[in-house]
């Protein structure tokens, strides 16, 4: 059975794409099944992997009901790895979500029948606490809270994390936080050192090893329509998404 993870914060400019494309190339690197569900009406994650809305159906019209899975699904973007990309039309989903009943399940009943198919489903959340992302994390298993090295990221961490509580207590039980991931690391700055710090000391929930650097390489590769494992596979930004690849499956898992 597939493990779900969301990757979710409402602060923008966290790195949340950018994990969720390279964290699931990296783990279909490894040679894990993976399924990556662009839930962004944004539509960074699909044109991060070279896909372009206009290729065909998208989670919205799977979520309303409009197509089934298989339309929707482009499979082996990358070896190993499917997408169901978004567009613009995911945002009026919200509104139309507001008419129907159980709205907060509609994703999790779109791909629960398909979650033997793969060993990972990765959810890339808008960056907003919206019914979407309630969605997203009613259909999870767990949530990777990706947060920038910069002073304000314990406010919005704290923000995300009182989401997840609170979806955990009305609406999904077995929710957990999956960790929380370090992004646009810089080691030449002390701030970076001093917001790591900071956190590990005052969080009791997860937090993983490995951190992500700020790179270049990393800023370039989704103009390229590409993870950055194949557009660069030797820089500093493929080698932390690997080794954040195989933490993650290092964990015992009960999914």
């Amino acid at each position: 059975m597939g493990r779900v993870i969301a990757i979710t914060n409402q602060k923008g400019g966290v790195g949340k794409t950018t994990t969720a494309i390279n964290l699931s190339a990296a783990l279909a690197e490894a040679g894990q099944r993976v399924l990556l569900i662009d839930f962004d009406p944004q539509g960074n994650t699909s044109s991060g992997l070279g896909v372009s809305p206009e290729e065909g159906k998208t989670i919205y019209d799977l979520i309303c009901g409009n197509a089934g899975f298989e339309d929707c699904l482009l499979q082996d973007t990358v070896e190993n790895l499917d997408l169901i990309p978004a567009d613009m039309n995911l945002a009026g989903a919200e509104v139309e979500f507001q008419e129907l009943e159980d709205m907060e399940k509609k994703l999790k009943e779109a791909i629960d029948q398909k979650k033997s198919d793969y060993d990972y489903i990765l959810i890339d959340c808008p960056p907003s606490l919206s019914v979407l992302t309630i969605n997203a994390l009613t259909a999870a298993n767990t949530a990777i809270i990706p947060i920038q090295c910069e002073y304000y990221a314990l406010e919005g961490l704290n923000q995300v994390l009182k989401t997840i509580y609170l979806v955990r207590r009305k609406l999904n039980p077995e929710l957990k936080v999956e960790g929380v991931l370090f992004t646009m690391y810089d080691s030449r700055t002390n701030l970076s050192e001093q917001v790591v710090e900071t956190v590990r000391e005052n969080l009791r929930e997860s937090i993983y090893e490995t951190v992500i650097p700020r790179n270049v390489k990393l800023a370039e590769a989704p103009s390229h329509g590409r993870p950055i494992n194949i557009y660069d596979t030797r820089s500093s930004g493929a080698e932390s998404y690997r080794l954040l690849a195989a933490e993650i499956m290092s964990k015992e898992s009960v999914y």
